[in-house]
């Protein structure tokens, strides 16, 4: 295999479309243009995870810290968004919503001015000088018939280790299987052009799979965020309708997952020595 251009492709795409939801995000701040940046960062992100296996000393654990910084700093406004959209499909069958509508909505302004500020800040001329560097190490270095796929190998582990650790009970070991899995989607993402007859919507069925496990930490979030609201809430408030309505969103979500969890244990090969998934398989 001609791992070269496999990694060079992954990382000049990811880094080009980073750079471009970047400058939309500056250019037109929105919340579609922040979510386009986020994703571009995370599969930046994840091209990092995979080169850093075969390519060494090019500061890829600096580059992954700053990108990490970036994502960190805009996952309340993602969570209050979500919130909010949530909310605004729901808000004419439990009207109670409203007053912790109008609480997110004051929030999601105080986090979008801070979002923008964020984002008009960011530096990354070191970033991609750190890039050019990374690219002249992959042309520079012997890569050709190297196997690059004993990182994504050792990201699916991960993920069905954290599988086995799964406790309906417990919805924080969904949380850190998604967690997991988010990590080894990016990553089958980068690489699956290199996998003959890898099966076409498998990229698709991954993505729906990780949706099911984010709507489990979305409901949580909103039961976490009420909780801050019924601190300020007016008074005479009864917050139990709006509390039991998350709850069963939550409970549904689980139960939704739970019903195609074993689905994660098709996405890979088992182990190194035996085969990817196939098109003729399904």
């Amino acid at each position: 295999m001609n791992t070269q251009p496999l990694l060079l492709d992954s990382l000049n795409a990811r880094w080009e479309r980073y750079n471009l939801e970047l400058k939309n995000c500056r250019d037109e701040f929105s919340e579609e243009a922040v979510h386009d940046f986020r994703v571009a960062a995370r599969r930046l992100l994840a091209s990092l995870d995979l080169l850093r296996t075969v390519i060494r000393g090019a500061k890829i654990k600096k580059m992954r810290r700053i990108l990490k910084n970036q994502l960190d700093n805009l996952d309340e406004l993602r969570d209050a968004q979500v919130m909010l959209a949530e909310i605004s499909e729901n808000v004419h069958d439990l009207p109670l919503l409203q007053s912790f509508e109008k609480y997110l909505l004051r929030r999601e302004k105080k986090l979008m001015r801070a979002a923008r500020r964020e984002i008009k800040s960011l530096k990354i001329r070191e970033l991609a000088k750190w890039i050019q560097k990374l690219e002249e190490a992959i042309g520079e270095s012997q890569l050709d018939g190297l196997d690059p796929f004993p990182a994504v190998d050792e990201a699916y582990a991960r993920v069905t280790q954290r599988y086995e650790k799964v406790d309906p009970a417990q919805p924080v070991t969904i949380h850190r299987l998604r967690i997991a899995f988010k990590k080894f989607r990016y990553m089958v993402e980068s690489i699956h052009p290199a996998l003959e007859g890898f099966p076409q919507d498998y990229l698709k069925r991954m993505h729906d799979y990780q949706t099911l496990m984010g709507e489990i930490q979305d409901m949580e979030v909103a039961l976490q965020e009420l909780a801050e609201f019924e601190k300020t809430a007016p008074e005479g408030y009864d917050p139990e309708p709006v509390r039991a309505y998350y709850k069963e969103g939550h409970s549904l979500a689980i139960s939704r997952y739970l019903e195609d969890r074993g689905e994660v244990m098709t996405f890979w090969r088992v182990a190194p020595d035996q085969s990817f998934p196939k098109e003729n398989q399904l």
